[in-house]
């Protein structure tokens, strides 16, 4: 995070802003760096948890049957609902008015519907991001950063990672502002929660998403060193994309509080995260919100950054903090941070 001095030229004039607000003199800076101990950095066969890589299946056949959500007034077929050009918005009454590439994207440049995986609230899921209450201006330079190749993911097999690079390359500039200012002007709530234990519901995983088994084939297992994040509803989740079930993530046992120390002192390894993400990590100017996100999404990043397949505007922001990580740290850390609960706000 302080590593400002190195920044390339090719950023926004915006780093010179953020570093003046960070105020850490350079040779202090460099003196934590070359003191902090040597640690093994994480690999993807640790964080394997975080990207949960699944077969592909056939998509459930629909039927034609109508089907709707608990307090929804809207009913649709299970096509419609999983529309990639035009999907189900359940809950209007929950989002403001959609940009036509947050409601339908742009079918013959072969985009997406943004709301078909961040949903028309932008809280999104943990094989994806939540992208909700974002700076605009955060927002369309991680577009950009995908663009322009600096932004990726560290695993190759992660699919929807590049389809999201397809996308960003094939929008429009005033396609990108547009979807940024919609999911910027909204709050996010409360989506995840934390739950510290030895042992978890035995899953399988579909669509990047851990899945609990049922029936006869439902069991438990020990979580060893992972995060297991499972939908609270895994059929309105993955097969209707209900934009108000949330997510409960299974963490070992003290990766909370081991967690707090790492994020809240640095713990000789790295870097107080409020030094760039502000006091209550809600996001400090250009900075992103992470309170309350996704550990899985989180963990990624942290990951990408190491490994710089994260190598945009403002990724030398982060070096230093991802320098000494290893496998557990990252659980750790990911797991504190998410375990934060989300303070009401007023609109951003």
């Amino acid at each position: 995070m302080y590593l400002c001095s190195v920044i390339k030229q090719k950023q926004f004039s915006t780093i010179s802003t953020l570093s003046s607000i960070l105020l850490i003199p350079s040779v202090t800076v460099f003196l934590f760096i070359f003191s902090m101990p040597l640690n093994a950095q994480a690999t993807i066969e640790e964080l394997d948890w975080a990207y949960a890589i699944s077969p592909a299946f056939p998509p459930e056949e629909d039927d034609g049957s109508l089907h709707s959500l608990p307090g929804s007034d809207g009913m649709f077929t299970l096509d419609e609902a999983r529309n990639r050009f035009g999907p189900a918005d359940w809950y209007p009454q929950d989002h403001l008015p959609m940009p036509p590439i947050v409601a339908v994207g742009r079918e013959e440049a072969g985009i997406m519907a943004c709301s078909l995986c961040h949903y028309a609230n932008g809280q999104g899921k943990p094989e994806n991001a939540s992208v909700v209450a974002l700076a605009p201006e955060y927002f369309i330079q991680q577009l950009h950063d995908m663009r322009a190749g600096l932004r990726s993911s560290a695993n190759t097999a992660k699919a929807n990672t590049f389809n999201m690079i397809a996308f960003a390359v094939n929008m429009t500039d005033e396609e990108i502002r547009q979807a940024a200012e919609y999911y910027g002007a909204m709050n996010w709530d409360q989506w995840i929660e934390v739950v510290e234990t030895d042992i978890v519901p035995l899953t399988f995983r579909r669509g990047g998403l851990h899945i609990p088994l049922e029936g006869d084939e439902a069991g438990e297992e020990p979580i060893g060193r992972r995060i297991i994040e499972m939908p609270v509803d895994p059929e309105g989740t993955e097969l209707w994309r209900n934009p108000r079930a949330g997510f409960r993530a299974y963490v070992p046992t003290g990766a909370v509080s081991a967690g707090e120390l790492l994020a809240t002192t640095g713990g000789d390894k790295t870097i107080a995260c409020a030094v760039c993400h502000g006091e209550e990590l809600q996001g400090l100017g250009l900075v992103p919100p992470i309170r309350g996100r996704s550990p899985s999404y989180l963990a990624r990043q942290l990951f990408d950054f190491q490994q710089g397949t994260r190598d945009g505007a403002w990724s030398p922001l982060m070096d230093a903090v991802v320098k000494n990580l290893s496998g557990d740290d990252i659980i750790n850390l990911t797991a504190y941070i998410a375990s934060l609960p989300i303070e009401p706000q007023d609109s951003p």
